[in-house]
């Protein structure tokens, strides 16, 4: 299948030496970023009148832990971007491995990206949900804390090896009765 996205040329031609990936599905087209490549990627993106992805809609990411497919990595950062100028929406995904198996309660040196928040203001907030919620941390981040947990939450909630029932936070908390609400 031929992908026809008019910025995949741009990339293609301004990153000779970097081998892209991308797919298509129902429309939306992804490109897999290397890690290292992110920020000149995101700045070129942002910057050259080809393409004017100047709105950063979101940044997740996606824990591929026991994923029924084979996957380059078990973290995918994802970035969505939208060009209101050119009418195009580009989707682009960074994969990451951790290198050790401490189910997210202690820092992993793999699971590091550079922030894009200097590139989108917007990428502040939303890469402090994706290090709250997964433990990847922005390399570069002016303020890298938990945005929804409270800052010495054990863990990181929406990895596939965090348990489903919590590892306690419920049982640890006082019942307060409707009437002292």
């Amino acid at each position: 299948m031929k992908l026809d996205h008019p910025t995949l040329p741009v990339l293609k031609a301004a990153f000779p030496d970097v081998k892209f990936l991308a797919a298509e599905f129902r429309g939306q087209t992804t490109v897999i970023v290397p890690r290292e490549r992110l920020k000149d990627v995101c700045r070129l993106l942002r910057d050259d009148p080809q393409c004017s992805y100047e709105f950063l809609a979101d940044v997740t990411a996606v824990d591929y832990l026991n994923y029924p497919a084979p996957q380059p990595g078990r973290f995918g950062v994802v970035y969505c971007l939208a060009s209101h100028a050119k009418d195009r929406r580009l989707t682009l995904k960074v994969w990451m491995n951790p290198s050790v198996d401490t189910a997210g309660t202690e820092p992993d040196p793999e699971l590091v990206v550079d922030t894009v928040s200097d590139v989108w203001p917007t990428a502040e907030w939303l890469e402090r949900e994706v290090f709250d919620m997964f433990g990847i941390r922005f390399r570069g981040h002016p303020d890298l804390r938990r945005i929804l947990m409270w800052k010495d939450f054990p863990g990181h909630p929406l990895r596939k090896d965090y348990p489903l029932r919590g590892r306690g936070e419920r049982e640890m908390h006082r019942v307060m009765p409707r009437e002292s609400a």
